[in-house]
């Protein structure tokens, strides 16, 4: 997992989160705002309700994880269309990759999901184990810091067709 900084340079977000419409806990991740800047702030905007459109705050609060693979990693955030072909970001539809200095190291890391190179946006997964073929095709920018129990819940939610978990699995609040 990536090393942390300390807590003045590193923001940490949260969500809390319900699967089949029960309350299950919250997960807390440290951003790497140190190593990812642009990357962190675009998903920290999405988590305060920064992040206006047409002057209402948009991001993550309602959204889903639409994609669950046991041993592998949580996908979510796309509150455009809630099934893995939305983007949106801060800074337009897509933006850049910013860098490729953290690793899929182990469970928890918290990265861009992408649909190729420079296609960031709103999406973002969760790891459940070391990834290391993902290393140098998606941004890292975030660890888990509190709440890897609710990850393994979610990793553990049954899926059908496309990974899609069986029971919505819900971020109800974040911060």
């Amino acid at each position: 997992m990536a090393t942390s900084s300390t807590p003045a340079e590193n923001p940490v977000v949260f969500f809390d989160i319900s699967i089949g419409n029960q309350e299950v806990g919250r997960i807390k991740i440290e951003l790497m705002a140190n190593v990812a800047p642009k990357t962190a702030e675009n998903f920290r905007k999405m988590c305060t309700g920064e992040f206006l459109v047409n002057g209402k705050p948009t991001g993550y609060k309602g959204c889903s994880f639409h994609r669950v693979i046991k041993g592998f990693m949580l996908q979510g955030g796309d509150y455009v269309n809630g099934d893995g072909t939305g983007s949106i970001s801060i800074y337009g539809n897509m933006f850049p990759d910013e860098n490729f200095t953290l690793k899929h190291t182990g469970p928890g890391v918290v990265a861009m999901a992408n649909s190729g190179p420079n296609t960031n946006g709103c999406q973002f997964y969760i790891t459940c184990a070391p990834c290391e073929w993902l290393d140098n095709k998606h941004v890292v920018f975030g660890h888990v810091v509190e709440g890897m129990k609710i990850v393994r819940m979610i990793e553990n939610v049954m899926v059908g067709e496309s990974n899609k978990p069986k029971l919505p699995i819900v971020i109800t609040q974040c911060g």
